[in-house]
């Protein structure tokens, strides 16, 4: 069962929260029809996210064989045979695409688009530099979509950008931890072979400047502002930028070999920026009235 998980990596199922933002920035998070039917909606992303994961690791194992964690895969090691781990994927497709239906036609075609974008971007798009960070943003945008169109939420598009730009933050850090380990001597994926680590720290920089502009502009905006009523919204700046230095420090100085959801499960700082902005948002919209 250990080695079935780790295959379908629940681990990263933190992602797919993003399904619940479209809900709680309109302020309706607290009724409840609308809340449960995003938690399906998150239930279904997970299965999908999964089917996906092991899709994926199917095409890289040749590669995973040669890496020193993703060695450790299922698939890779052999724990998990190629038989056994595609049932598992068809069954999980089939369960989401199913309940997906069940739920709203709007979801069911979020849903499908995601597959097909992913299965796409598995056997060809993840090695196309830029393109490949490109995509793994969209799947945050399209969760989204996915949350706004259950819940009859028009998504902000402050939330989108927002969403899209931290999504390509996080995306090209986990590409500066496969450059440094192959400037060690490590092999890893060839998708790689598009970057480097001078256009990576720039490209890092620069989308750290966009996306903490950018979260100014939405604090600021007139609409927020009344949507808000209350000048407590600018601290959650200061929150938003200390977990993008945060984030800046542990990739370019500590030279952090973790993907970003190991590092946003496994560090203090960024779990407490992430939680007090939370709370913070939190009460703005719903105990501050």
């Amino acid at each position: 069962m250990k080695n079935y998980l780790q295959l379908i990596r629940t681990e990263q199922y933190v992602k797919n929260l993003f399904v619940f933002a479209p809900l709680f920035f309109s302020g309706a998070f607290l009724e409840r029809e609308k809340t449960i039917i995003v938690i399906f909606t998150f239930l279904c992303f997970c299965i999908t996210a999964s089917s996906i994961y092991i899709l994926n690791d199917y095409f890289d194992v040749r590669q995973d064989k040669l890496h020193p964690e993703k060695s450790k895969r299922p698939l890779a090691s052999g724990k998990i045979s190629t038989k056994k781990a595609f049932l598992l994927m068809f069954i999980l497709m089939f369960i989401s695409l199913g309940s997906s239906y069940l739920i709203s036609l709007e979801l069911f075609k979020v849903i499908l688009f995601y597959i097909i974008m992913n299965i796409l971007y598995s056997k060809w798009f993840k090695h196309i530099a830029i393109l490949d960070i490109n995509i793994i943003a969209l799947g945050f945008v399209l969760r989204l979509f996915a949350g706004a169109a259950v819940s009859n939420v028009i998504p902000s598009v402050w939330i989108l950008l927002i969403t899209y730009l931290l999504a390509l933050f996080l995306a090209i850090a986990k590409r500066r931890t496969d450059v440094v380990l192959a400037q060690n001597g490590q092999q890893v994926r060839k998708n790689i072979e598009g970057y480097n680590l001078i256009f990576i720290d720039i490209t890092l920089g620069i989308l750290a400047s966009v996306l903490i502009v950018c979260y100014i502009f939405y604090c600021i905006a007139p609409e927020n502002q009344i949507h808000y009523k209350s000048k407590l919204l600018y601290v959650s700046i200061i929150l938003v930028m200390n977990g993008i230095f945060r984030y800046l420090k542990l990739s370019l100085v500590d030279q952090s070999t973790y993907s970003p959801t190991k590092i946003v499960l496994n560090d203090t700082f960024i779990q407490f920026t992430i939680l007090s902005w939370s709370l913070l948002m939190g009460y703005l919209l719903y105990f501050n009235h």
